[in-house]
């Protein structure tokens, strides 16, 4: 796609309808079309294959070494090996093992392919052996990187926009239906990258395609192998009730109390993470003992299942919701407490995404609220949800999108309450956010009053 050249008498910016009915615009769309069948058919074996080894580290190899279910202590091995095998692809292979999770969630350019393996090995051991992070980011940067790959081996030395476009429009289909919808999906990537103006809608629509696309192979492979889709989804929710005036008070308490707490994970995870950069292999190792370490004590304080804790949440957000009512008060502020805590070592530490963990967190949270008079379980899911994903993810409007459209038909019911504790929860953040240190040389902005 071509640009106008820099300088004070460079041409005039391009029309984007000129370039929407352009021969290179309609061959771009297909080039996103071909990208979007491999690159999604990859990520679905990428999750297949985690959900196949989870069970299978966690489950079966107890059961064949002897024991009669998964002992209490058995997260502490499995996520000592997956420290050290994270830590050591963090720390040599190239690429650092992809994007550094105390970042928040930001999209980036797509990496190159000699770092495509130590994206990979460390997302396999982040995931398997049962670290707090989702699948998302590393996702992201191998479709990324096989679309603008795929580009490469196409045309030798393509430009640098066309590998752009088409290495986002890998990225669009490899989430095309994690998050439960393409669309969802497409509008994380465009607010995360902060796309915007007219030229926006000629970047977005080959990923639109490619995440269309994607999401049929996603259902296809899904149905032909029998897996499913690993698709975010309920099941079984409540009916939600009409918002009320109390409601309305309680989407601000839940909006303060994400953004303190999204604040305070951060914090304490960037901490962490200078520690661990320090002595990378055995830190990780160390960060992995201690994510099991609150795994078991919150199984042995509850009698609840040690993986409420471990993984990201992802497929426990269904049963979570489905069993609220067996879950006590001290046990949701134990889990939300557990949780938090193992989120923010293996943000410290391991490699993975940050939505995931951050959407179960305030779910548990959400719930914990709805035992207190006037809020609804429905409303107080769906709004802690929202408003900490605001808070870890700093995109309010996805994280709008990812509460409401999580629980389906009931989403618009509860809309305005989920909107009134994002718009609460961002605000509140950015406020309680100290802002970066200025770089050498350059003077301090001025304070915040």
């Amino acid at each position: 796609m071509p640009v106008a050249e820099a300088g004070p008498e460079a041409a005039s910016p391009p029309d984007p309808q000129t370039l929407l009915r352009s021969r290179e615009y309609l061959v771009l769309l297909v080039l996103a079309a071909l990208i979007g069948v491999p690159v999604s058919a990859a990520a679905f074996g990428f999750l297949a294959l985690v959900g196949e080894l989870q069970p299978l580290i966690y489950t079966d190899l107890p059961k064949s070494l002897g024991f009669d279910g998964t002992p209490p202590w058995w997260p502490l091995p499995l996520l000592a090996v997956g420290g050290l095998l994270a830590g050591l692809t963090i720390q040599y292979l190239p690429g650092h093992g992809g994007h550094e999770p105390t970042a928040g969630f930001k999209a980036a350019g797509a990496p190159t392919p000699i770092e495509l393996p130590g994206i990979f090995f460390a997302a396999l051991a982040t995931l398997c052996f049962a670290a707090v992070l989702g699948p998302e980011s590393p996702l992201l940067a191998l479709g990324g990187g096989l679309g603008a790959g795929a580009v490469r081996m196409v045309k030798r030395n393509p430009p640098e926009q066309v590998s752009a476009v088409l290495g986002a429009a890998g990225s669009f289909a490899a989430v095309s239906s994690l998050l439960g919808s393409p669309l969802l999906g497409a509008f994380l990537l465009m607010e995360a990258s902060g796309l915007g103006g007219p030229m926006m809608a000629l970047v977005l629509v080959p990923g639109l395609l490619a995440a269309g696309i994607g999401a049929l192979i996603f259902v296809g492979l899904g149905n032909w192998t029998g897996l499913g889709t690993y698709s975010l989804a309920l099941h079984d929710v409540p009916e939600a009730t009409h918002p009320t005036a109390a409601e309305f008070v309680w989407a601000l308490v839940i909006g303060l109390s994400a953004a303190v707490m999204g604040v305070g994970i951060r914090w304490l995870a960037v901490r962490l993470k200078t520690q661990v950069e320090q002595r990378r292999v055995p830190a990780t190792v160390l960060m992995g003992l201690v994510v099991a370490g609150l795994a078991i004590a919150y199984a042995e304080g509850t009698d609840k299942e040690a993986t409420d804790v471990l993984y990201s949440g992802q497929a426990a957000l269904d049963p979570l919701l489905t069993h609220s009512a067996a879950y006590s008060v001290g046990a949701l502020l134990l889990l939300v407490l557990c949780k938090s805590l193992a989120y923010c070592a293996s943000l410290s530490s391991f490699r993975g995404g940050p939505i995931f963990p951050a959407m179960f967190v305030g779910a548990a949270g959400g719930i914990l609220f709805s035992h207190l008079p006037g809020l609804s379980l429905v409303a107080g899911f769906a709004m802690g949800i929202g408003a900490m994903s605001a808070a870890m993810l700093r995109l309010p409007l996805v994280s709008v999108l990812l509460a409401t459209l999580l629980i389906g038909s009931q989403g618009l019911t509860v809309m305005p309450l989920v909107i009134v504790a994002v718009v609460v929860s961002y605000v509140a953040t950015a406020r309680l956010t100290p802002p970066p240190a200025p770089e050498a040389g350059q003077e301090p902005g001025p304070r915040r009053q």
